[in-house]
Parts: C-alpha cells; sequence; structure tokens
C-alpha cells in the first residue's frame, strides 16, 4: 500500500471521508495578534504594486532546497485539488453559543485586531485546512495544517486561497486562485511551476494566529466570535480524523511518526514535540515549548542577532523579539515582564522589534529548516 492510498485507509478507518480535511484565518500585514497591539518590521511590510494574486513581502524567506526543486518534492495527500473545500463564505457564533460545543481545553487559533475578536476551532479547520475571512476590511486567509500542527494567517487580496491536494514535507500547499501557484504554507513562499518562473518566486505577507486553547481565549476575550460549525459542509466536526488534542491522541502523539517521510534528521527532540519558531531571510531559530513554559525567558541567537523568547503564560503561547544589545528581562509573578529601567510590559509588547513566531511540531520546523537554531 503506498503513501497516498494508506492516508486515504486511515481517513476511512475512522470513519472520515478523504474529502473531509481542512482549516484558516487572517489579519493585516503581520499585525494579527492576541492584544491587536502592531508588531516588528518582520512582520508588517510596505504593499506592493498592482497584481492579481496576493499580496507579497518585499524580502522573499529562504527556502530549504533551490527554488526549480520544492514542485518536485510536492506529494499527493490523497484528496485532490479542492477535495478539502475552503471555507470561502464563514459564519461566527457568539462565545456563549460556542461553549455548547467547545471544551475548555479544545484548540483554537486566536486573532484580535482592530477590533474584532475571533477564534477559529481547530475542529472545524482540521477538515478544511483553509478559511478565507474578512477581518477589520482586510480579505485574509487563515490556514491549519494538522499533519504538521501549524496555524498561520496571509493577506489574499483580491483572491481566495484552496487546497492543492499536494504536500511538502507533510505540509499543506496551498494554492491561489487567481494565478494558480502553489504555496506551501510554512514556507509561505511561492514555488516555480507552469504559473511562473524562478525569477518571479515572492511570499506572502503574513500575521500572527495564537494557538491556544478555548477557555484561555475566553477568559481574556469573553465577547470573541467563533466560527460556526454551519460551514455549509456536511460534516462531523466532533471527530477528529487523526486522533486528538484533548487529550492529546494518535497522530498529535510526540512520538509518532509522520504520514509522509520527511528530510527531517535530526532527533534532539521528540518527533512531534511543538517548537515556537521564528524565520527570516537571514535564518531561522526554534525554542522548544515545554522549556519556554517552565523558564518564561529564553534568549538564543537568530543569524548572528541575539533574540529572546518570552512566554504569555495567560495564552499559554510565545513571543520572540530581536534584543541586538541583550538588553536584560526579567519575567515577574504577575505574568508581565519588567525591563532594567524598572518599567514592565506585557509579553505581546517588549520594547523591542518582535519576529512573527509560530507553532509548529520538531520535525516539520527541522525538515524545512535543518540550520536551524535549536533552544531546548
Amino acid at each position: 500500500m503506498n503513501r497516498e492510498s494508506s492516508r486515504r485507509a486511515f481517513l476511512a478507518s475512522v470513519g472520515v471521508g478523504t474529502a473531509a480535511l481542512a482549516g484558516c484565518l487572517g489579519g493585516r500585514n503581520g499585525t494579527g495578534d492576541a492584544s491587536g497591539a502592531s508588531t516588528s518590521s518582520e512582520e508588517t511590510t510596505a504593499a506592493g504594486g498592482t497584481q492579481t494574486g496576493p499580496p507579497s513581502r518585499p524580502d522573499a524567506l529562504p527556502l530549504p532546497w533551490p527554488a526549480g526543486d520544492v514542485a518536485g518534492r510536492a506529494v499527493s495527500g490523497g484528496p485532490p485539488k479542492d477535495g478539502i473545500p475552503s471555507i470561502d463564505d464563514p459564519s461566527f457564533e457568539s462565545a456563549d453559543d460556542a461553549d455548547d460545543h467547545l471544551d475548555p481545553g479544545d484548540p483554537v487559533f486566536g486573532l484580535a485586531v482592530d477590533g474584532d475578536v475571533r477564534a477559529y476551532p481547530q475542529s472545524i479547520l482540521v477538515a478544511h485546512e483553509i478559511c478565507n475571512d474578512v477581518v477589520a476590511g482586510r480579505p485574509v486567509s487563515v490556514t491549519y495544517c494538522p499533519l504538521t500542527g501549524t496555524a498561520m494567517g496571509f493577506e489574499r487580496g483580491e483572491t481566495t486561497f484552496g487546497v492543492s491536494g499536494r504536500l511538502v514535507n507533510n505540509n499543506l500547499v496551498m494554492y491561489d486562485r487567481a494565478t494558480e501557484t502553489w504555496w506551501p504554507q510554512v514556507l509561505a513562499t511561492g514555488v516555480p511551476g507552469p504559473w511562473n518562473s524562478p525569477e518571479e518566486t515572492r511570499s506572502l505577507r503574513e500575521f500572527r494566529l495564537v494557538w491556544t486553547t478555548w477557555g484561555r481565549w475566553r477568559d481574556q476575550h469573553p465577547d470573541t466570535e467563533v466560527l460556526s460549525r454551519d460551514t455549509g459542509f456536511a460534516k462531523n466536526y466532533d471527530r477528529d480524523p487523526y486522533g486528538s488534542y484533548n487529550p492529546r491522541r494518535g497522530y498529535y502523539e510526540p512520538e509518532s511518526a509522520p504520514m509522509f517521510s520527511s528530510p527531517a534528521d535530526d532527533d534532539r527532540l521528540a518527533t512531534k514535540t511543538v517548537v515556537l519558531g521564528a524565520r527570516t531571510p537571514e535564518g531561522a531559530v526554534a525554542f522548544e515549548k515545554h522549556r519556554l513554559r517552565n523558564e518564561h525567558l529564553v534568549t538564543g541567537d537568530l543569524a548572528g542577532t541575539p533574540v529572546l523568547a518570552v512566554y504569555d503564560d495567560a495564552l499559554d503561547t510565545g513571543y520572540v523579539y530581536r534584543n541586538p544589545e541583550d538588553r536584560a528581562f526579567e519575567f515577574r509573578d504577575d505574568g508581565t515582564v519588567e525591563s532594567a529601567d524598572g518599567e514592565t510590559h506585557d509579553p505581546t509588547s517588549l520594547p523591542l522589534d518582535r519576529v512573527l513566531a509560530f507553532d509548529a511540531m520538531w520535525f516539520a520546523w527541522n525538515g524545512f529548516y535543518p540550520d536551524t537554531s535549536l533552544y531546548a
């Protein structure tokens, strides 16, 4: 049995058809975060010229292989193009209504920007992988890949993203419906193919989603809207075809193997250990999530520049900042961070340049960024 048919068999074995997978949301130019505060230069880029595809950032993100080789590494995930249907006309419900089917420990992907506060349940996005939305007047896509544990937001401009049916390093390959360009989610960079040339390779404009739990998100944002199960598709959103995050079992267990082969060859962490990863055109860095929870502040290096990872107790998430002068900070018992001058700051708003960071399974991060610095 080959890998494609094994994925189909896996989904069938838990009573879910191959068209039952998916997830996504969006914000502005990299600025969507738990607080809605504006963020760093890495997360915010100037708008480019008129284009039919999604808007791009001016500085392309790094690729792990020569640009022309990426498409050749793509494999079929089983379902065909759009076999996993994106949500293109999302509706939302109140937090009180969402309590009827969300437990406090269930994962959600949160976004708060310009007064719009939304939560996208993992239980819905696992069946769709992309949600094309409009948030604070901005067309965005909220995306989720269950095979790599990555939830990411992108600006989409006047087009929408769909699920191509292909995977690279187990990771969702999106396509935009204006140009048909392939966009591997984690790489956030267009793959050269019949739709373009290597010289046209560009990266998407991203924004931060917060991977947290429903209970934590609701506590911080009691007026949040929640992506409704009224998606227009006949799906059983109570059953995850891969396992469960609450409690963690099945595919999501740290020691389990990826569904498809991966170029990752670093076994310092269990395969699906969660890391908080950040990458720039200069390089990549990863912090083990468990260590960050325990220590609250972890220093590191990103392509020769000191960086600081800070834990957010309220949402069980983290943020990464450039700290070129190695400024000293202390984590306080009340969850704030104190600088050497005695000023206190929320973890989302240290007086440093913040780099976009997101949770990922270790094998996925290492497969895409084998030269990453790791702090575990």
